[in-house]
């Protein structure tokens, strides 16, 4: 449809992680989303840097966690000030993100206009 979800990043540590990145429309197309996450929950990788970049929508909503819900564990969101959101985007804070993410949401809103 158009959209796409770019995720980079830089991490030190861990072995043999696993990660997945799921990519949804909505039936009406009027909502994309974006999540990336370790199904294992917690990573151990010491992430320096992270940023999620969405093309052809904008975002409504994002979240970043420290934890992934497994098991009777839910999720940990990372503190507000760890991270920002813009249109487009969600990266770390230098100087205040804590280098710890396990899990990653975006939805965002299609640019399509009804006529």
């Amino acid at each position: 449809g158009g959209y796409t979800c770019t995720f980079t990043y830089s991490a030190q540590g861990g072995t043999n992680e696993q990660w997945q990145m799921n990519l949804e429309v909505s039936e009406d197309n009027q909502l994309f989303s974006c999540s990336i996450w370790r199904p294992q929950g917690k990573s151990y990788l010491f992430f320096t840097q992270f940023k999620a970049e969405v093309k052809g929508a904008k975002i409504e909503h994002a979240m970043a966690y420290s934890q992934a819900a497994v098991g009777a564990q839910s999720d940990i969101p990372l503190k507000q000030e760890e991270f920002e959101i813009t249109e487009t985007t969600v990266s770390h804070r230098e100087g205040k993100f804590r280098f710890e993410l396990s899990k990653l949401t975006i939805v965002a809103k299609t640019a399509r206009e009804e006529l």
